[in-house]
């Protein structure tokens, strides 16, 4: 994401019924940014769809005249392409989208926000970062979290989390929140071989955890203060992420949480593992997954252009 959000996607999955929170959401980030909005809506071309094609964005139109959106200037893109996520991908690029915005439809199971298929290539393949709106929250004040790992598990890019704490900052600033940033990390495990084959964990002694700990914080504050954040919005944790982050969420009752997906280039697609996919789907808030600049989508520009 640039230092300053200037145009704004926003993904309509239903357009007789849109999220109330996407569209609020959405209107709170472009009034403190100065950022213009597209409403974008994606629907089967007319010679496959099984219904009617709708008339020509007429209802995507009426919702740019929502008195939410005073101030600000909207637009509406009605286009017959799909599937979904390759459709907001090619508008993104198109539009020069610095910010996509799309809201969850989440099913009826407890305690948990599972991601749909749609939501995880869009997670993979757009090129700016994206913003899932899964809480009805509104953005007064919020508290935004920065999932930060600055040891660079899975090959990450050191510049990546840098590039998500500007992201967090813009958005702090620019909505009147508070930014905190977030790091947890495993124990120090060494392993004892047996006749048998299999290998025994065995716990490291106070010494080498006690130095492995202020190793891991000197890492992580030295980072934080590159952003400026105050040691009382430093928050680091030992243990799994998944856990802890929700852990932090709950008790800073956080709006939002900014995390990072790497490029695995063979598939020239981001790359969410398996912490990051329960994280994704267990946390209450929002997420915006921002991904590295050197990323490249490999979703065409134009439709049909796989064939």
């Amino acid at each position: 994401m640039t230092t300053r959000i200037r145009r704004i996607l926003v993904a309509v999955g239903h357009v007789q019924r849109p999220s109330r929170a996407l569209l609020h959401k959405a209107a709170a980030i472009a009034q403190a940014t100065r950022a213009s909005i597209e409403l974008f809506h994606a629907d089967l071309p007319a010679a496959t769809s099984a219904h009617p094609a709708p008339a020509p964005a007429t209802p995507l139109e009426r919702l740019t005249r929502m008195p939410l959106f005073s101030g600000i200037k909207v637009t509406s893109c009605l286009e017959a392409d799909y599937p979904p996520h390759e459709a907001i991908v090619r508008r993104a690029m198109a539009t020069r989208a610095d910010l996509v915005l799309a809201s969850l439809r989440v099913p009826a199971l407890p305690a948990r926000m599972w991601l749909r298929n749609t939501d995880w290539e869009l997670i993979r393949q757009c090129p700016c970062p994206v913003l899932l709106v899964k809480s009805d929250r509104a953005y007064e004040k919020p508290v935004i979290i920065t999932a930060v790992d600055p040891f660079h598990a899975h090959a990450k890019p050191t510049r990546l989390d840098r590039t998500l704490l500007e992201t967090g900052t813009t958005l702090a600033l620019a909505l009147g929140g508070a930014l905190h940033a977030f790091h947890s990390y495993m124990p120090l495990v060494n392993v004892l071989p047996t006749p048998m084959g299999p290998v025994v964990p065995i716990a490291s002694s106070q010494e080498l955890e006690a130095a492995h700990g202020q190793h891991v914080a000197a890492v992580f504050d030295h980072l934080a203060e590159t952003a400026k954040i105050p040691p009382a919005c430093r928050h680091l944790h030992m243990g799994g992420v998944a856990d802890e982050l929700n852990a932090a969420v709950r008790h800073l009752r956080a709006s939002l949480v900014v995390m990072g997906a790497v490029s695995r280039s063979a598939l020239k697609r981001a790359f969410i593992g398996h912490t990051a996919e329960t994280v994704l789907n267990a946390i209450t808030c929002d997420v915006l997954v921002v991904k590295p600049r050197s990323f490249r989508t490999s979703v065409p520009r134009r439709k049909g252009a796989r064939g």
